[in-house]
């Protein structure tokens, strides 16, 4: 039989990417990048005057479809395939990223009534201009005793659906009422290639309230929170939920011409970029979690059965990987931290040594760091730059350095900040491990694994666990290529479940991570500081961080 391929479509917060993939082997044989045209919308609407507030958040539908016209065909192009054997396209999105959408399946924004009203815009996942609707929505489930807040971590995020949508109606009130439906991206943009409205289980489970064998929050919930959304579930969500692994349609004769492809080939439901991930590095097995680990952590942990763990920030039935239910958990900044560190305490010293040895500044921290001993730096720190998503889920925590003299270093503050990070990864396996969800295997895939081996030898040390790497320095795509691969089927080529798929298509690196038995020791006695520390100023004891915020609010 002829090779045969698949497409991969990654949707991220500035660009779109697509990869062509041997089925067969994994291998990607063609990539293309194409940025977004309006990027990230955040201070006014493109091409006029109109600002928008603090804490917006908007993206132009257009460039979504303008990823498709691009990057598919110039991937494809080089690969050199034949399209003839490309049988299956997945795609994955970031997430909550929704979007107003009428009954023909247009978001409101792409029509020249509504295209001057914020509201009609996409919402990116990073939209945080619906937090009083979150902090309503966490106080009236909370005294409501809903069930569902436990499923959460106790918090409903103002990224996530309800809230987003609830904004619309207290603020535009006339896009409410207008949209046919609310969507997620991930579905709008397999809308545009099937003309099917389908939804996918991992974007309503974790970003709408959804559960499988509960479906959404009741009427009456929604009636205490507004009277106007009583029937938001049967008037805004009008589409089957279909779970992960299944086919959305087949790419229509339109887009086909748009996308330099033949109709009829097999398109997978929607999937957000994190969790599309597990599979592409053979996390498909209970107690496998996986370490998506960038300029923040995303944490996706298979288990056998549902339980509520504190601070996750969801459990979903096939969230991941079909019969398994999906724990998502993870730290709110991780590279950023890195980042704020070269950016604003490097002496010039420092920066002219790599600038005269043309190398980048973390690769020369790197290199000062790893010849320090752990516990060498004498210094503890808290990973609360960005706040604490788990196991805490509190945005008003601070990050913190204890343990600095006169001769204190910046490599040695570097690696603090390093171990401070590994440390709240291990608050979190102990937390799922606490309440019943083993954690035996660790996996890592995303840019900081392919950059800084310092870190993750940290983290192996930390956890006193092995750490498996991913062979793909596009992992998500690669996990959407193989969904394309499983709604393909086995008949023209494809594979009939996406563990059979990631016996083929996903691949490690030799390299793998292991602790060190000294090492280990040292951090056990450094971790019990951190946990106490992480005790007293994250859970009420001490409230000095969200004080010194307050007094910060009040006289600026």
């Amino acid at each position: 039989m002829d090779k045969k391929y698949t497409i991969g479509i990654d949707y991220g917060t500035q660009s779109g990417r697509a990869i062509v993939v041997d089925i067969t082997t994994g291998q990607t044989l063609g990539e293309a990048v194409t940025p977004y045209p309006d990027c990230v919308i955040d201070e006014k609407l493109p091409r006029t005057d109109i600002k928008l507030d603090h804490d917006w958040a908007l993206e132009n539908p257009d460039d979504y479809v303008y990823v498709l016209q691009t990057a598919v065909p110039e991937a494809v192009k080089e690969s050199g395939v034949s399209v003839d054997d490309i049988i299956g396209i997945g795609v994955d999105f970031t997430a909550c990223t929704m979007m107003p959408v009428s009954k023909e399946g247009k978001v409101l924004c792409q029509y020249d009534e509504h295209k001057n009203n914020p509201h009609a815009w996409c919402k990116l996942w990073k939209h945080h201009a619906a937090q009083n609707e979150a902090d309503q929505l966490n106080a009236r489930a909370g005294e409501r005793g809903e069930e569902f807040l436990a499923r959460y971590g106790g918090k409903i995020s103002s990224e996530w659906m309800i809230p987003k949508i609830w904004q619309i109606l207290d603020e535009a009130p006339e896009i409410y009422d207008e949209a046919h439906t609310f969507m997620e991206a991930a579905d709008w943009i397999t809308m545009q290639m099937t003309g099917k409205d389908v939804r996918n289980s991992c974007t309503a489970g974790y970003k709408a309230i959804w559960h499988k064998q509960k479906g959404f929050p009741s009427k009456d919930f929604f009636k205490a929170l507004d009277p106007r959304m009583e029937n938001l579930v049967e008037e805004k969500f009008n589409a089957p939920i279909l779970s992960i692994g299944s086919k959305a349609g087949e790419l229509t004769e339109e887009m086909a011409k748009v996308m330099g492809l033949k109709p009829g080939i097999a398109i997978s439901v929607g999937n957000v970029d994190a969790h599309v991930a597990a599979p592409a590095v053979k996390v498909t097995n209970a107690g496998k979690l996986l370490m998506i680990m960038g300029t923040s952590v995303c944490n996706i942990l298979l288990g056998n059965e549902e339980k509520i763990v504190p601070g996750m920030c969801g459990v979903v039935e096939d969230g991941a990987v079909p019969g398994f239910y999906a724990y998502e958990a993870g730290q709110s900044a991780v590279g950023d931290i890195y980042e704020w560190f070269v950016t604003n305490c490097i002496p010039e010293s420092y920066e002219n040594e790599a600038k005269e040895r043309g190398i980048n500044i973390h690769v020369l921290l790197e290199e000062k760091a790893s010849k320090l001993k752990p516990g060498e730096n004498g210094i503890l720190a808290l990973d609360w730059w960005n706040g604490n998503r788990s196991c805490l889920v509190d945005t008003n925590l601070t990050g913190m350095f204890l343990g600095m003299n006169l001769q204190t270093k910046p490599e040695e503050l570097y690696r603090a900040l390093i171990e401070a990070t590994a440390f709240g990864q291990r608050m979190i396996i102990e937390t799922f491990r606490e309440n019943g969800v083993p954690v035996n295997e660790l996996y890592a895939c995303g840019g900081l694994p392919e950059k800084n081996k310092m870190l993750m030898q940290i983290y192996a040390d930390v956890t006193n666990m092995y750490i498996k790497i991913s062979a793909s320095k596009q992992t998500p795509a690669l996990g959407s290529a193989m969904f394309g691969a499983v709604v393909a089927g086995s008949e023209p080529g494809g594979y009939d479940t996406i563990v059979e798929a990631a016996e083929h298509m996903a691949h490690l690196k030799d390299e793998v991570f292991s602790p060190v038995e000294e090492n280990v020791k040292v951090y056990d006695q450094l971790f019990a500081e951190y946990a106490k520390l992480h005790d007293y100023f994250g859970r009420g004891e001490n409230n000095v961080m969200k004080t010194l915020k307050k007094i910060k609010e009040e006289v600026q």
